[in-house]
């Protein structure tokens, strides 16, 4: 499911300071992957495909006012119909992922675009769904039937929204159809970019979860030294994990974002879609006689009595 936010700006401000810490990340200079216009220069006339959209919440009615009037609209327990040509947008919880795909036809499931936040490749790999399409969302629908809001951030002008796959291009149509800005990724840099906002709503939400009442905002703020170490950390392991060097400046866009998004509450949720990734990572090293690769996520993961 695509985040639903309530954007605001925060009007206090108090000095930062970061963590000296011992983990390191491996970085290289950001280089631009957008293969996709802003909104500012897409066309009226830019045709948006006909879609199936799969849940009847707040980013599925969004996504279903962007288009020409002629898509289809399944919501829950009700089959994808086998004879619509075109995406198949999932904008539900990820634990009604299974029974989405118990409806839809085999025949269409390289039609479908995951709009979910979290660690989705497992779950991909164990569907044979490994090349399936997914949207990042760095949009903000605060109510139902309210026009969605971008997530630009002061580092990321240009936009943070992101797709991949079969039907990337025709997304991003959609979105900035509705005044959105999309960039349509290889796999490669779309996994970055996805691991990211893993390690964002991982890292913010637990720390948050550690200060009752805290809004993303607030931690930002007054907890900066908490999250910049977690995110160190995060971002260490998942690099390890998955072979890769992320973008440098990891910490900066993940805190603009969070600027952007300043009142969003914080809590663990969904625990094993997001956190529960890299606790996996910390268990499987632990029984193989390795060090934690995540020592501080689970100490407050314990600390909060989560596992």
């Amino acid at each position: 499911m695509a985040t639903a936010l309530s954007l605001s700006s925060s009007s206090f401000f108090q000095p930062r300071t970061k963590p000296t810490s011992t983990i390191s990340l491996k970085f290289k200079p950001k280089a631009s992957l957008s293969t996709a216009s802003p909104p500012s220069m897409a066309t009226a006339a830019e045709k948006v495909a006909p879609a199936v959209i799969v849940g009847g919440g707040r980013v599925g009615k969004a996504l279903q006012e962007m288009g020409g009037g002629d898509d289809i609209l399944v919501k829950r327990g009700e089959p994808v119909p086998p004879d619509f040509s075109g995406p198949i947008l999932v904008c539900t919880r990820n634990d009604d992922l299974d029974a989405v795909l118990d409806s839809t036809p085999k025949s269409r499931w390289s039609d479908l675009v995951f709009f979910q936040n979290g660690m989705m490749e497992p779950w991909f790999q164990t569907k044979g769904l490994g090349d399936a399409g997914q949207v990042l969302a760095y949009f903000a629908v605060s109510k139902l039937g309210e026009a969605p809001i971008d997530g630009i951030t002061d580092t990321n002008p240009e936009g943070l929204t992101a797709g991949y796959g079969k039907w990337g291009s025709a997304v991003a149509a959609r979105l900035r159809a509705g005044g959105l800005s999309c960039k349509v990724l290889e796999k490669d840099a779309f996994v970055k970019q996805m691991l990211e906002k893993l390690i964002w709503i991982c890292a913010f939400m637990l720390v948050g979860a550690r200060h009752p009442g805290a809004t993303v905002g607030l931690v930002e703020k007054e907890h900066r030294s908490e999250v910049s170490a977690l995110i160190a950390e995060l971002g260490a392991a998942a690099a390890a994990e998955k072979g890769i060097v992320f973008e440098g400046a990891m910490e900066d866009r993940l805190c603009a974002y969070s600027r952007a998004v300043a009142h969003f509450p914080t809590a663990v949720k969904e625990f094993k879609w997001r956190n529960g990734w890299f606790y996996s990572l910390s268990e499987k090293a632990i029984s193989q006689g390795e060090r934690d690769p995540c020592p501080l996520h689970t100490a407050w993961l314990k600390e909060l009595k989560i596992v």
